[in-house]
């Protein structure tokens, strides 16, 4: 007959508990902080690919790197942010990266071209949360929102929609959005005639 050795039951405790749930936290921790450091610079160069990108888009054709040194300006809820395009010596424009906390799904950013004289050259939609099929037809190629903007000077053109007295055709159905996008051109105006 073979004798079977009895295997001691080890009874969990408190401090055994403590001490796994703290080795599991400390490798998630550390995993995480890896991910975070492997992934923190592709992420900062997409994020500024994308934004020279903008800044071709609404003031085109210059010949310097204007993302390289931006001017700051801070204003009520963040910063803006000021690109002078120049080609040669002479100024092009001023892509301004704007933004408003009012859209329907919160923040959105804007980049704002402005001509030296401060007509409005084109506007480009850098990061948004607004409804797809509504609101979200603030950008090119969904609708021809933005167009009414180019070649206006803020000075003549009423950045406000036309329910509020204003120049701006509204997207259907879209109000507030439309809203928070007038918004956001006039801060930008706002402040570089400000910087000027």
């Amino acid at each position: 007959m073979e004798r079977r050795c009895p295997v001691a039951k080890k009874e969990s405790t408190f401090v055994s508990m403590v001490a796994t749930l703290f080795v599991v936290t400390l490798v998630s921790a550390a995993l995480l902080g890896s991910v975070y450091e492997l992934t923190k610079e592709p992420i900062r160069l997409a994020e500024l690919k994308k934004k020279n990108e903008a800044i071709l888009l609404v003031v085109p054709g210059f010949d310097n790197v204007p993302s390289e040194k931006p001017d700051t300006v801070t204003v009520e809820g963040g910063e803006l942010y000021f690109y002078t395009a120049k080609k040669g010596d002479e100024v092009l424009g001023t892509a301004v990266e704007t933004f408003t906390n009012n859209g329907f799904s919160g923040e959105f950013k804007l980049m704002v071209g402005f001509a030296p004289d401060g007509t409005i050259i084109d506007i480009a939609v850098i990061k948004h949360a607004e409804t797809p099929g509504l609101g979200d037809k603030m950008e090119k190629g969904k609708s021809d929102f933005s167009v009414q903007f180019m070649g206006q000077h803020p000075d003549n053109f009423n950045l406000a929609v036309m329910k509020d007295r204003g120049d701006v055709d509204a997207i259907t159905a879209s109000t507030i959005s439309s809203r928070a996008y007038c918004e956001a051109v006039q801060r930008a105006y706002d402040a570089l005639s400000q910087l000027k």
